[in-house]
């Protein structure tokens, strides 16, 4: 089970984005990071290029990169603060996410 899933609120704990919360839009499992909503913009100059039958635009871009998974945390719904993550057995047998702090089900 993820820790931090597309769709949760997290909080950034570490670089130029400290302290920014935002919501997951994709997480990366090989590159173990997350890309958020609206932090970590970065510029890319692109190039003139033929992609099949498109044409991509040429000038200067901006778009969220991934952060790694160690420099975001997960804000719980219900105490919200940022948290680490635990797990428990539900009563069907289902692993579900539980907050450190107050105990109750992220999921």
């Amino acid at each position: 089970m993820q820790r931090i899933k597309r769709g949760d609120t997290v909080e950034v704990i570490a670089g130029k984005d400290k302290g920014v919360r935002g919501e997951v839009l994709r997480v990366d499992p090989k590159k173990e990071g997350v890309v958020i909503e609206r932090v970590n913009i970065v510029k890319k100059h692109q190039r003139p290029m033929q992609a099949g039958r498109q044409q991509i635009q040429p000038g200067i871009i901006e778009f969220e990169a991934l952060i790694h998974l160690s420099n975001v945390m997960l804000v719980c719904t219900q105490c919200d603060t940022p948290t680490r993550v635990g797990y428990r057995l539900d009563a069907d047998g289902v692993k579900v996410r539980v907050c450190r702090k107050c105990g109750q089900d992220i999921d």
